[in-house]
C-alpha cells in the first residue's frame, strides 16, 4: 500500500478549486497550496506548447526524491492531480475515477458555479461509505489515504 499526500483540483484558467491535504505532517498552508497549484497549471501548459510531440497533453506524472506528482486533463481542461508516495501505482486509473465523482458529484449538482471552489462534503471528508473510499482510497493509521496495489 502507498500513501497519497494530497489533491488537487485546478479549473481551465489555472484557479485552485480543490485543495485536500492527506497527510498528517508536513502540511502546507493556504498560500503554499495556491502558490503550487498555479505554478502546475503553468508548467503544464508550457509543457504542451514545447514539447517536440504533436498532440502532447502536458506532464502526466513528475517524479521526485520523495514524491510523485500524477496528473490528469480533462477534455474541459479542469486538471486533476495527486501527490503521492515514490512508487504509488494506479494513479492514473484513481485520477480518472475522481474525476468520474467531480462530474456526478459537482457538475450535476445545480447549486455549483463553474471555475468556483468545490465544497462537498463526500470530497471533503472520506468515511466508509464516501465515493473516495469506494474507489480504493481508505483511511489508515498515521498514512490516512492509501490505495491498494492490486489491478
Amino acid at each position: 500500500m502507498a500513501a497519497i499526500y494530497s489533491l488537487y483540483i485546478i479549473n481551465k484558467s489555472g484557479g485552485l478549486i480543490f485543495y485536500k491535504d492527506y497527510g498528517s505532517a508536513g502540511r502546507m498552508d493556504t498560500n503554499d497550496s495556491l502558490r503550487l497549484a498555479s505554478l502546475w497549471h503553468s508548467m503544464h501548459a508550457i509543457s504542451q506548447q514545447l514539447s517536440p510531440v504533436s498532440g502532447c497533453s502536458g506532464i502526466e506524472l513528475l517524479q521526485a526524491d520523495t514524491f510523485d506528482l500524477h496528473c490528469f486533463q480533462s477534455l474541459t481542461g479542469t486538471k486533476f492531480f495527486v501527490v503521492c508516495e515514490p512508487g504509488t501505482l494506479h494513479m492514473e486509473n484513481l485520477l480518472k475515477h475522481i474525476y468520474e465523482l467531480y462530474t456526478d458529484y459537482v457538475l450535476k449538482n445545480p447549486f455549483y458555479e463553474m471555475e468556483m471552489p468545490i465544497r462537498d462534503r463526500r470530497l471533503d471528508n472520506p468515511h466508509k461509505d464516501s465515493p473516495l473510499c469506494m474507489c480504493g482510497v481508505r483511511k489508515v493509521g498515521l498514512l490516512p489515504m492509501v490505495l491498494n496495489d492490486e489491478p
